[in-house]
């Protein structure tokens, strides 16, 4: 029996779950864009899937509608994959394991993905109704989204007539997006070099943090743990000459890490002040982060004497050095918005292997000059420790429309049903309106979406009374 069943709208929750069932991580959304093409067929939609698994499906306008200018339904099939230490999920084989909790809908251990699987569970249950009235609907899924936009800079959309486009990959019900910042993805790599050591091994560990979305949560001042490692790094040479074994954070560009790891080796006289200096600085950082993130825990533990690789010192110390000289969060607010984040970045991954040590990092900002600046720097940066940058995934801001006929008649609709305005918005975090805005010449754009909170969390639940609700405005927004 499936978990959501008695929730309503039945057929919004029927095919959310249905979403839920099948894998969908980001570069891995075949199995759900394979489903989508076999929905369409059943339904006799007409429907397009691109070589990246891009979907466009086609729905003709209901009786009575044909005259009125189609609506364009968007959002994206892939999800950010975050578990729960000890979940035995493989994001890339299993279906998510869904409950109820109260007005919210969650998944035991992992990410829920309703960021955007809301988005597909809409436009399936209208595309597969016979009873909505609505113009020509085109509905377009594109693929990894969450990892640089990458879909929505490869989709074709030239069969596509309409020229209204909401996309549904906002989650704040009342709340509409506008504008939106631009990105871009940017790894710095510093080559590695390593020679033999024997002494004692001392696991470190950063956990416990909230993490969140690298947009819409940077302006929490939530602590990040690859940066916080860095830190710890740094500290720690002040009393000893240890060696970097191991080093590993994150698994998100866009999410802030909540958890990393690293092991160094410490000779055996100097293993107590490293312990105590680590001690010493959980408390400080715990005191400094206490309302952001109460629970976090920095913890060290000996792992016995070993001989084994690390990286030379002049390789750790340019690592080092790195972790803690390039910067990390926001950059800049809007002076033109209050409380608006302009610019800011995300050390999301921190990866050292064989060959190099990887920073990755999302860029972001509402002004495309000083996403470039910002970029520079980390290039500069990088090149003058001897590293290497790689760019990836980079996409346009969505600049704001002052004259919509789409916000006009959404925000009308709006006030008609719930007797208030909704609230307009730009946001730090990327949605695709600016590539696809791109994309089809006089491209009208409006973002909205049910309440979640939570996104790229475990944590993540989406409302059940603001999905019906968002779900009753929508159908009013396209038959207008």
């Amino acid at each position: 029996m499936e978990v959501l069943s008695n929730l309503e709208p039945k057929e919004v929750f029927h095919y959310f779950e249905k979403i839920c069932s099948i894998p969908h991580p980001s570069y891995k959304e075949d199995k759900l864009s394979d489903y989508c093409v076999a929905f369409a067929k059943e339904h006799n939609l007409e429907v397009y899937q691109d070589e990246l698994k891009n979907i466009v499906m086609i729905k003709e306008a209901t009786p009575g509608y044909e005259d009125k200018e189609p609506v364009i339904l968007q959002g994206h099939i892939d999800m950010v994959c975050e578990k729960e230490p000890g979940c035995k999920i493989d994001f890339e084989n299993d279906g998510l394991t869904l409950k109820v909790e109260g007005d919210y809908v969650t998944a035991e251990g992992t990410t829920l993905g309703g960021d955007d699987g809301i988005a597909v569970a809409y436009a399936l249950a209208i595309l597969a109704s016979d009873t909505i009235s609505h113009p020509r609907l085109e509905v377009v899924f594109t693929v990894s989204e969450e990892v640089g936009m990458e879909g929505a800079a490869g989709i074709d959309v030239s069969m596509l007539k309409g020229r209204k486009l909401i996309n549904l990959d906002s989650e704040d019900e009342g709340i509409m997006l506008a504008s939106c910042a631009g990105g871009c993805s940017m790894e710095c790599m510093i080559p590695s070099s390593w020679e033999e050591m024997e002494a004692i091994a001392i696991d470190l560990r950063v956990a416990g943090l909230i993490g969140g979305h690298s947009g819409t949560e940077i302006d929490k001042g939530r602590a990040n743990s690859n940066t916080l490692m860095g830190r710890i790094l740094l500290e720690t040479a002040k009393v000893s000459d240890y060696g970097l074994a191991s080093m590993q954070g994150g698994t998100k560009d866009n999410a802030i890490p909540r958890e990393t790891t690293a092991r160094i080796l410490v000779p055996e006289s100097e293993v107590d002040t490293v312990l105590h200096a680590i001690e010493e600085l959980q408390a400080v950082i715990s005191k400094e982060y206490s309302t952001s993130d109460p629970d976090i825990c920095i913890s060290a533990k000996q792992a016995g004497k070993v001989t084994t690789w690390v990286l030379t010192k002049e390789a750790a110390e340019k690592t080092v050095l790195l972790l803690n000289q390039l910067p990390n969060g926001i950059q800049k607010m809007s002076a033109d918005i209050p409380g608006l984040v302009q610019t800011s970045l995300n050390l999301g991954i921190l990866i050292l292997d064989e060959e190099k040590v990887s920073l990755r990092y999302a860029v972001r900002s509402s002004v495309g000059t000083e996403k470039e600046y910002l970029l520079t720097k980390l290039e500069q940066l990088t090149s003058y420790v001897g590293g290497s940058t790689k760019r990836t995934g980079d996409y346009p801001a969505w600049e704001y429309k002052k004259d919509s006929t789409l916000r006009e008649d959404m925000v009308r609709i709006y006030e008609q049903m719930y007797g208030k305005k909704p609230v307009i918005q730009a946001i730090h975090a990327g949605v695709e309106c600016g590539i696809l805005s791109g994309k089809l010449e006089g491209l009208d754009c409006i973002s909205l979406g049910p309440d979640m909170i939570g996104i790229h969390t475990t944590e993540e639940k989406l409302s059940i009374s603001s999905t019906k609700r968002v779900w009753e405005y929508l159908l009013e927004v396209i038959k207008a």
